[in-house]
């Protein structure tokens, strides 16, 4: 299996690699980049429609592993492997329109909703958990829990990695890990080991891995609206073959708390949670002095400290008890942040 591994990642990191390059000399000869101002402080204008070089990397790797000598135990692998590119490719298509002519909230919104239903029309859906407490799979949810739950996962993800794409390399970064994660607990650590589905994370992560030299700062280029779509591959990817919500939980509980925190904050000051500030706890942090490379590079050990424990956790409970430990530092941080920009 080590030769399929290597060549799945191969494929996907040298693609996003040659391509992004390629992508940014498109962007800035179509004009179609971000210029200084808003959120962000970027010194001059940047290039946009950075997620195609990793969309094609990814979507190419994929492909080839469908064709791959690699044992497939799961009958409807085939029918989730479309709801993965036929959701991802609407949000990738939307993504970039939004990088070309910048659009509202609302018709992204519809579309990662649309996205989602793809999804769970192919059978990526969240029919039952373990439960932490009794070790023990619960039973199987009503139908209508199962679509309103997995919809608010797929969305959830999508919008928290979009909305984590503030500094350069962050988003990229923290979905490599989650990645790598999911990877190694596919393909080592589930009994009966699950290679087919392994290679899709591993997939997912050369094609990061392979944009990230042009994305950590100082950024040649942005992931740009992109960033929709890599999020909704993660979130699917934690489902596609057995859920793995508490893998991706435990590595991006900071993020998801932060979004979590900002919809509430913004919505108890009378705005609409869907208008973009620097609260976020990446940009407090920026506001503070602190240089982006040393926040990305915090964010990238706090997510990977977590994953490790992931993976070495053989007990449900205490991987819960580790969430709750992340829930505490992050919210801890949050409410220091405030009191400090609030002085």
């Amino acid at each position: 299996m080590t030769g399929v591994y290597l060549l799945t990642f191969a494929v996907s990191f040298v693609l996003a690699l040659a391509l992004t390059p390629l992508s940014g000399r498109l962007a800035a000869r179509w004009g179609v980049t971000a210029i200084p101002g808003g959120r962000r402080k970027h010194p001059s204008p940047v290039p946009k429609l950075g997620g195609a070089g990793i969309y094609l990397g990814f979507v190419a790797a994929v492909i080839l592993a469908q064709y791959l000598p690699v044992e497939r135990a799961d009958a409807n692998e085939l029918v989730r492997f479309y709801g993965l590119l036929g959701g991802g490719t609407l949000l990738l298509l939307v993504g970039l329109v939004d990088d070309w002519r910048e659009m509202s909230p609302l018709p992204q919104l519809v579309a990662q909703i649309l996205a989602a239903g793809i999804a769970i029309a192919c059978l990526i859906f969240i029919e039952l958990f373990n439960n932490p407490f009794t070790g023990q799979w619960t039973p199987r949810f009503p139908f209508w829990f199962t679509v309103v739950f997995s919809l608010l996962w797929l969305v959830g993800m999508t919008n928290t990695v979009n909305w984590l794409d503030g500094l350069d390399g962050l988003s990229v970064g923290v979905t490599a890990i989650s990645s790598a994660v999911l990877f190694i607990n596919a393909a080592f650590r589930l009994d009966p080991h699950q290679e087919s589905v392994a290679l899709l994370p591993l997939a997912l992560l050369g094609a990061c891995l392979g944009f990230l030299p042009f994305n950590f700062h100082p950024a040649r280029i942005f992931l740009g609206g992109s960033a929709q779509w890599l999020g909704f591959t993660l979130g699917a990817l934690s489902i596609i073959g057995g859920a793995k919500m508490a893998a991706v939980l435990l590595v991006m509980g900071g993020p998801i708390l932060d979004v979590a925190w900002q919809i509430v904050d913004r919505v108890s000051r009378r705005r609409s949670p869907t208008v973009g500030d620097r609260g976020h706890l990446h940009f407090r942090l920026q506001d503070l002095g602190i240089s982006q490379r040393r926040i990305v590079l915090s964010y990238y050990a706090f997510c990977a400290v977590f994953g490790v424990l992931t993976l070495t956790l053989s007990s449900r409970l205490f991987k819960l008890l580790a969430l709750g430990t992340l829930a505490l530092i992050v919210l801890g941080v949050m409410l220091w942040l405030t009191r400090q920009t609030s002085e």
